[in-house]
């Protein structure tokens, strides 16, 4: 089922049927004014946002920018001081050298601007945020180039994460549910072998699998997650083990297990993103029933 599900998805999509119709539909939604977050969460449930305008929407999804496009300008040239001022204060202050990889750079501007020293840790999981701020900040460099955009961006991921923390269960118990449902046989493989609690869910979801999957696959999951529905990372997370399960099964312990999720051949990985979505979509995802999503 989920692989007819997928292929009628890929085949609309390499037609370009759906790209001209969405494009359209959300051009239309952008002549608004004021914008309709509602109406543009909704359109990005369920569409993948065209490249052209993703970066546009997910600032305004996030926040960052307003509702209002007249405003945009002048809300981007303060967040642009607000970067420059943070900037400015880490290379005076010398808390990192200015050569250091970008991502580590925007972390500590990150830093400053919270008056953290150290890197957070998220307490009900004991994960700490540079292993989520990074990653993402990494991957947002692979798909944008305005450092202002991509701290900001980051940021509120990081948020986005931050906020998830005390759910985090459910991302796992909706994991091992949907395995259960979708592939039995591989999830009674994963419970014989005790290799279940070996998955490093905390960490693919705390990172929203950046570093896990690229970024052109990334993109299209993180659609969802700035329109208010992280449940997409359990989704995300089935289907990745699924696309595996042929070397999964050959596994016969635990270790094996996380060698073979943690080694994804990279013709998988946009599989990975169009099966999850589908799966997500084909489950009845909405917005409002998507518990995560609320704080």
């Amino acid at each position: 089922m989920t692989d007819e599900r997928n292929f009628r998805s890929s085949y609309y999509e390499k037609v370009g049927c759906r790209g001209v119709e969405e494009k359209k539909s959300l051009e239309i939604l952008m002549k608004e004014k004021p914008w309709d977050r509602v109406k543009l969460k909704q359109f990005c449930l369920r569409f993948t946002v065209p490249v052209a305008y993703r970066q546009l929407v997910w600032k305004v999804l996030l926040d960052i920018l307003p509702v209002y496009p007249d405003s945009h300008q002048f809300v981007t040239m303060q967040r642009t001081e607000q970067y420059n001022d943070l900037l400015y204060a880490v290379e005076m202050l010398r808390l990192v050298k200015m050569d250091a990889p970008r991502s580590k750079i925007l972390f500590e501007m990150w830093l400053l601007e919270n008056e953290e020293r150290k890197p957070p840790i998220f307490p009900e999981t004991n994960f700490s945020s540079a292993d989520t701020f990074i990653p993402i900040a990494e991957t947002l460099q692979e798909l944008y180039t305005e450092e202002v955009d991509i701290y900001w961006l980051t940021k509120s991921l990081t948020d986005i994460v931050k906020n998830m923390q005390r759910d985090l269960h459910k991302l796992k118990e909706a994991f091992q549910s949907m395995l259960e449902k979708e592939d039995d046989e591989l999830y009674n493989h994963l419970v014989d072998i005790n290799a279940l609690e070996v998955l490093p869910l905390t960490k693919w979801f705390n990172c929203c699998f950046a570093g896990v999957l690229d970024d052109t696959s990334l993109a299209k999951i993180w659609d969802k997650i700035c329109s208010g529905a992280p449940k997409i990372l359990s989704f995300a997370a089935v289907m990745l083990v699924i696309t595996l399960r042929r070397n999964i099964l050959k596994a016969k312990n635990a270790e094996e297990v996380l060698k073979c999720v943690s080694e994804i051949p990279e013709q998988c990985e946009e599989v990975v993103a169009n099966k999850a979505i589908d799966l997500w979509q084909y489950y009845g995802a909405q917005p409002q029933n998507d518990q995560l999503a609320k704080k």
